[in-house]
């Protein structure tokens, strides 16, 4: 029997970067919060590589910072090399991509859960969910302890009946040889939750001073630094390099002779890896054309010898790695401190969830991160502020908040899963969102600040500064725009960049809008009356010059709006539907989706369908209007 060990508004179980968010996103919102993880050590722990960002992950980041998250904040404060990726492509494919020093990155987030004052720490195992009146209304842990609460988040990675293989050998884990959660897995399948299994992997980690880094290129960190918090404004982290070197034809021979012992390819991995981030007996035999494949070596900390071989993820046997790895460049005499393993673990199936991310089966649940079946850390911190914003919101009395796709990463994120479901480890990919245009790495706080402000995550303070700064660009452009210029006074600037020169007066903002004019080229003939920072300068260059394209994106996200406006009733039997396919039927039952918007993106539901359900709701309502 269990003893009442206390009450709570809100549980989270786990610490990875799901559950930080969503702890801090509920603690901050002011409901008593546990957070309940099998290893206090293994705080916002990264076992996989020790970095944050990258396309579309890192406008992620930047999402979760301006609705007040803590990942950004948390990366600018320890990171060891900081990059911005696609320079020489448009703004919305700039990404932002950091090398974290994963022990200090820990250590930083665990201090800051540790001061939340709604927020209480502790280490335990949760094995089961109390359930009563067909609502989930706390945990139970190993030792018996009952914790209560109106609303339970879990947060539970990769540890979900985790196997650890590496070629033959096989045994249950969680990630980095931490205890599995076993029970738990089973006590979601008795509640009647579809599990499915995915399997991801590691690369090994190698001793630095048996590198040789002349045979390898250097990757250095930018000179002048940009952040993903937009609280950050300078940092003095010193900045260390990463190394790119490649496999080599010796390295495809030894993978290719021991394929019959790679779990991948033997059959012993039951689970599905993720396809954009395959191990490299994966890759060789996928693109068995290409002659090699990229290696980056990267520091995992400023005070650790370790470095983690990018790009080399496998789970063949241990002395098969230490043969691959010595056959690449630079790392002919490598000392393998620790060995690369494939780890399998169970996943929700992720359509059972409602948008805001409480379970369908169960209210007062809500699932966030890897159990949803996602890879990714900054994946799992998007949907881990999501599910705490919206745990506490449930406590409140307050209606869920859902992102729409046209609004942030995070929104395409989630809407994918519990919309379309995925069949691997889903990955956020840029090419995922059709609104990518509005959606960039630069204007994630005009998107989501005013938002995170009116659920209570962001700062009066922090709200004026973003307030002053929407002002300062919407005025310059104002500026630009009324500002007329003589062919006399900017001519000679024209000519010396190459542009053609102007025949009659014009104004700044036309001028702005040629490709090979910058702000800063207006500036030096017309300086601003207010001082406009970095930030700011960037905003008006790209409101200015992508005006055109925004303007036609703008209009197809009013006519996607009008779709999720109308909205499908919950109670609402699809088989009483005459017309629909048998397929739109099933999916629809099966989903539920909130809106006509979502269920126009299930896959198998046709227009066809759309038009049936249209006219259905139209009936439905005005029957329901009449009080029919």
């Amino acid at each position: 029997m269990g003893y009442a060990a206390g009450n709570y508004e809100v549980i989270v179980v786990g610490a990875g970067h799901a559950g930080c968010e969503a702890a801090l996103a509920a603690a901050r919102m002011g409901c008593r919060t546990l957070m309940v993880t099998i290893n206090l050590d293994m705080v916002a722990f990264m076992p996989c590589n020790p970095s944050i960002g990258g396309p579309a992950k890192g406008h992620v980041v930047r999402e979760i910072d301006a609705l007040g998250g803590e990942m950004g904040r948390n990366i600018d404060k320890t990171f060891i090399q900081m990059r911005m990726l696609n320079t020489g492509k448009g703004p919305a494919v700039h990404a932002l991509r950091a090398q974290a020093d994963k022990f200090l990155y820990q250590h930083a987030m665990k201090e800051t859960l540790e001061k939340e004052p709604n927020l209480t720490m502790l280490q335990g195992m949760v094995e089961e969910l109390i359930v009563e009146d067909g609502q989930c209304v706390g945990v139970i842990t190993k030792t018996g302890a009952e914790y209560r609460a109106k609303a339970v988040v879990l947060t539970t990675g990769t540890y979900l009946r985790g196997k650890i293989i590496m070629g033959e050998l096989m045994y249950e884990s969680g990630p980095n040889n931490q205890q599995p959660s076993v029970r738990l897995a089973q006590n979601l399948k008795e509640l009647g939750f579809e599990l499915v299994r995915f399997k991801t992997g590691t690369p090994p980690r190698v001793h630095k001073d048996s590198i040789d880094f002349s045979q390898t290129e250097i990757q250095p960190g930018d000179e002048k630094p940009k952040f993903f918090s937009y609280e950050t404004k300078s940092s003095d982290n010193e900045q260390l390099p990463c190394w790119l070197t490649y496999t080599s034809e010796e390295t495809h021979k030894i993978i290719t002779d021991n394929l019959h012992r790679a779990p991948m390819f033997s059959g012993v991995i039951e689970g599905t890896g993720p396809r954009y981030c395959p191990s490299i007996e994966d890759k060789i035999v996928r693109f068995s054309d290409k002659p090699k494949h990229q290696i980056f070596l990267e520091p995992e900390g400023k005070n650790t010898s370790e470095y983690y071989v990018q790009g080399f993820s496998t789970s063949m046997p241990e002395e098969v790695q230490l043969q691959m790895l010595r056959s690449v460049p630079g790392l002919q005499n490598v000392q393998m401190m620790r060995t690369g393993y494939a780890i399998e673990y169970d996943a929700v199936v992720p359509t059972q969830l409602w948008p805001s991310l409480e379970t369908k089966r169960l209210p007062g649940l809500f699932t966030a991160g890897q159990i949803n079946g996602t890879s990714g850390y900054e994946e799992a911190a998007g949907q881990g502020i999501m599910a705490g914003i919206n745990a506490a919101r449930k406590v409140q009395g307050k209606e869920p908040i859902v992102l729409d796709r046209s609004q942030g990463y995070i929104g395409v994120l989630i809407d994918d899963l519990v919309t379309k479901g995925t069949n691997e480890p889903y990955r956020l990919l840029t090419s995922r969102a059709e609104y990518r245009l509005l959606l960039r790495h630069d204007n994630a706080d005009l998107r989501l600040t005013p938002l995170g402000y009116e659920i209570g995550l962001i700062s009066e303070e922090r709200y004026a500064r973003f307030l002053d700064k929407k002002q300062k660009v919407e005025q310059e452009i104002e500026r630009l725009k009324t500002t007329k210029i003589r062919p006399t006074e900017i001519n000679p600037l024209l000519e010396s960049i190459g542009s053609a020169p102007i025949q009659d007066g014009s104004n700044l903002l036309t001028i702005l809008r040629r490709p090979e004019v910058t702000y800063a080229h207006i500036a030096s003939i017309s300086p601003s009356e207010v001082e406009l920072d970095e930030e700011m300068q960037e905003q008006v260059e790209i409101q200015i010059k992508y005006a055109g394209y925004i303007e036609k994106q703008l209009i197809h996200v009013e006519r996607l709006q009008k779709m999720e406006k109308k909205k499908i009733p919950e109670n609402i039997n699809y088989d009483d539907i005459q017309g629909l396919a048998i397929e739109a039927r099933q999916k629809l039952s099966k989903i539920r989706p909130i809106s006509i918007g979502q269920a126009s993106r299930i896959s198998g539901v046709t227009p066809a369908d759309i038009s049936i359900l249209l006219v259905y709701l139209e009936h439905y309502n005005r029957v329901t209007a009449a009080g029919g």
